[in-house]
């Protein structure tokens, strides 16, 4: 029996999710798992009064914009012997993943997480840390390598 026969992978196209998206490809080779590559995006909002058409087009402009990250993201990475499929979904991040989880049964959600700490967690929060506490099914999570900085001196004169 495979250990997983589902993996959904969600990404927000920074490089937290690029080291999640990694890993999940190496889970999906490991396990011959199928690979859902998930994205939500938030159409804008507004605190005035938008006309309805207005808003309609700033709706259209960010599905158009996610869409083509998403098709950019999967160009860009080796999936060859990879079984996956795109999943685009408006809504709140973490709410559309935990729900993208159930509807297509996934048995693993792999995501990034940006590691932050003190004021900066508790001003823009946690997807990660909420999904972990709302999934049905579990949730790994894949912190992005620290850059390396290379410090060059040069020879003394």
């Amino acid at each position: 029996m495979r250990p997983f026969r589902k993996i959904l992978v969600a990404t927000d196209f920074s490089p937290a999710s690029d080291a999640a998206f990694q890993e999940a490809v190496r889970l999906v080779r490991e396990s011959g798992a199928a690979l859902y590559v998930f994205h939500a995006y938030e159409p804008p909002s507004s605190l005035a009064y938008v006309p309805a058409g207005v808003y309609a087009e700033g709706a259209r402009a960010a599905r158009t914009q996610a869409k083509e990250k998403l098709e950019q993201l999967m160009r860009g990475m080796s999936l060859a012997y990879v079984w996956v499929k795109p999943v685009l979904r408006k809504g709140i991040p973490e709410d559309a993943i935990v729900q993208a989880a159930k509807r297509e049964g996934v048995d693993l959600i792999v995501m990034g997480t940006h590691g932050r700490r003190g004021a900066s967690r508790l001003l823009a929060g946690s997807v990660a840390a909420r999904v972990v506490a709302t999934a049905s099914c579990p949730v790994l999570t894949v912190r992005a390598a620290a850059k390396v900085v290379s410090v060059r001196r040069s020879p003394a004169a």
